[in-house]
């Protein structure tokens, strides 16, 4: 049986961070005599910086410390820091770049983390995963801690980019065919899905899908967004794996961030383009999905960011070996560029 643990505190709320350290206090009690690095990146000073200030002011024995890449060195630069200075506690403030590295390091310093997201691209704000640049080019899913707290104000999210905002529906509406994917590779093995897991993962894409606020800038579109997010990284934490959030969707697109890197489009983006060729792989219905990314104007032409023909073949032909360890529909039928390209021409009639 899997252990799992859940954050203690999860606030969504607008104006959250204008009670933060109210939220604090009771997130991790007497956090206010703790050592506390609160992370950050440079670009978000002057937009958090009241809040930060707010925050430096009512923990006195807290600093601010700023995250340049998302690279696991970075990572572990941070977490000797924590260790060396006897660090207790560690708030990342931020996108995923800060949050993923302040997860993670606040994993290898054994310390509570505290998440405080400034925009929702992605479901690692509440998975048991980190993300990070290695070699060259390279990134690596790192397993780690899920966040001890989390703390979305809405207000905050407000103002993030349009295109954050569509990567986390992205990502969030991939469940569609990794469920699948899920079933695929239990009955392979011979294994049993975990079914609360697998109820938590389809409650965040069913609440996403089946809500009737579709402006991306409304304060209610926002709570719903969130609440997927959390649901899809709880439901990773308590599986023990990412299957409930990740499959023949993310080998898409993990095989476009290596074989492809000069392909500039996000991770959410680049896995609900997946989700549609692994629909039709699968053999099911397309049409849930070519709702949701219609309602929130997801643009699913593969040319339109630079996928050209040959390299979406290609990247779906080296899809599998980016995770041999996964049994996805991939496992099961035969990849020709005669199949994919004809999917190609499809998904750009459709455009």
């Amino acid at each position: 049986m899997n252990h799992f643990r859940l954050p203690s505190c999860l606030i969504i709320e607008e104006g959250a961070c204008e009670r933060l350290n109210e939220i604090l206090v009771d997130c991790i009690p007497g956090i206010e005599e703790k050592k506390v690095v609160i992370t950050t990146e440079e670009s978000l000073i002057p937009i958090m910086k009241s809040y930060l200030e707010e925050m430096q002011r009512d923990l006195p024995e807290s600093e601010l410390y700023l995250i340049d890449e998302s690279i696991f060195q970075e990572a572990m630069e941070l977490a000797k820091y924590i260790c060396m200075k006897d660090v207790e506690v560690i708030i990342g403030v931020g996108g995923g770049k800060v949050l993923d590295v302040a997860k993670y390091a606040g994993f290898v310093g054994k310390i509570p983390y505290i998440c405080v997201p400034t925009t929702l691209s992605n479901d690692s704000l509440a998975s048991p995963v980190a993300v990070l640049g290695t070699e060259g080019d390279a990134r690596k899913t790192l397993k780690c801690a899920i966040p001890a707290g989390i703390v979305v104000d809405v207000n905050v999210i407000m103002g993030a980019p349009a295109s954050h905002l569509q990567s986390g529906i992205g990502d969030t509406i991939s469940k569609y065919t990794a469920l699948y994917d899920w079933k695929l590779d239990a009955a392979h093995r011979g294994n049993k899905v975990d079914d609360f897991s697998y109820l938590l993962s389809d409650m965040a894409l069913t609440s996403l899908c089946y809500n009737e606020e579709k402006s991306l800038k409304s304060k209610e579109f926002i709570k719903i967004l969130t609440q997927s997010l959390v649901l899809g990284g709880l439901a990773m934490e308590i599986a023990g794996n990412s299957r409930p959030s990740s499959g023949s969707e993310h080998l898409f697109c993990h095989s476009l961030e290596e074989n492809h890197k000069e392909i500039q489009i996000t991770h959410g983006m680049a896995v609900a383009l997946g989700s549609l060729v692994s629909c039709r792989l699968q053999g099911r219905d397309t049409a849930p999905l070519e709702r949701i990314l219609e309602a929130y104007e997801m643009d699913m032409d593969p040319m339109n960011w630079g996928i050209t023909k040959e390299i979406f073949i290609d990247a779906w032909l080296r899809a599998a070996d980016t995770r041999k360890d996964r049994y996805t529909v991939l496992n099961e039928v035969r990849l020709t560029e005669e199949l994919l390209g004809g999917i190609y021409e499809e998904l750009r009639v459709k455009k």
